[in-house]
């Protein structure tokens, strides 16, 4: 095992290397000027050229990948041309609502689609299974944005329920914090439950066709036993790996569901990073996202052992 696991640990180091070159490249070669968006509209060139200059954009690729990489190396990931404040600060200040958003989201689409689909796939062909199944595919179908907008409308303009918009920070207090949360985790799960659901019907319905269920029930084994102790627990690498999956995706979703909420977590500052042609914390805030979806992709691993005792490494 810890043989295994020092493995994965340094396998990851040259993945989140080529993330680096990438996105340093690409943001390096792609259209526009963060010198101009700075200066503004009236600027003159020579302005824009001496602040070109000031953020060290002047010199050539190679040299400004040396000195960021350098940076980088020694925990310095730059200063925000657009906030004027250091890398690390920003993330740290919007890391709460981003972790909040996803850790509620995740475990309230594991809450509703693991019993959801344990119960279709042993009401297989059934008017549960049916609405599970047709839930799946609108779940897949609507984009997050769309959804978002359609239970404000409902949800908030309408019934005055909960919140258009913003977000508390747990300091506030846990009711205040909830509350903000409440509608853009729900928005955000839809997909997730749709996913995981189905994920969980297939899985468990392949187990439930196996040898040692039919022993189980033939012992006399109550069926809340033989779905959640034999099927469920047999049927749970996938699952587990369909979470993990999940969670990596998160990534995408909180930006458009921060953006829409008004949320200031690391999703709303990488599209105000992006339209400020912000590299480095463009850069910062990816690269914590890489470093995220490699450590979700290892946990997924090392919990294969504890659900199945065959798997060895």
């Amino acid at each position: 095992m810890l043989k295994f696991l020092a493995r994965r640990l340094l396998s990851t180091l040259p993945v989140l290397l080529i993330v680096a070159v990438l996105v340093f490249l690409m943001l390096r070669l792609t259209p526009g000027d963060p010198a101009a968006v700075l200066a503004g509209d009236a600027a003159s060139t020579e302005q824009i050229a001496q602040i070109r200059s000031g953020l060290g954009l002047d010199r050539s690729i190679p040299a400004q990948f040396v000195i960021w990489f350098g940076n980088l190396l020694a925990g310095d990931l730059g200063q925000s041309y657009y906030y004027k404040t250091q890398v690390t600060t920003l993330i740290g200040q919007r890391l709460e609502p981003t972790v909040s958003l996803a850790l509620l989201t995740i475990s309230l689409a594991v809450l509703v689609a693991v019993p959801l689909g344990v119960l279709a796939a042993w009401r297989f062909g059934g008017g549960l299974d049916r609405l599970l199944m047709g839930f799946s595919v609108l779940g897949f179908s609507v984009p997050v944005f769309v959804l978002a907008y359609l239970l404000i409308w409902l949800v908030s303009l309408k019934l005055g329920w909960l919140p258009v918009q913003g977000y508390k920070r747990i300091a506030d207090g846990l009711g205040p914090w909830l509350y903000h949360l409440i509608l853009p985790s729900i928005t955000l799960s839809v997909i997730y439950i749709a996913l995981i659901a189905r994920v969980t019907r297939a899985s468990v319905l392949e187990t439930l066709g196996e040898d040692y269920i039919r022993t189980a029930r033939a012992k006399g084994l109550p069926e809340s036993a033989v779905l959640l102790r034999h099927a469920l627990a047999n049927a749970a690498v996938p699952i587990v790996t369909v979470v993990g999956i999940g969670i990596a995706l998160l990534i995408g979703g909180v930006v458009v569901t921060e953006s829409v909420f008004a949320i200031p977590g690391l999703g709303r500052l990488t599209v105000d990073a992006v339209l400020a042609r912000d590299f480095p914390t463009i850069q910062g805030v990816i690269l914590l996202f890489s470093a995220v979806y490699v450590g979700v992709n290892l946990l997924v691993d090392l919990s294969y052992v504890f659900f199945d005792p065959r798997i060895r490494y």
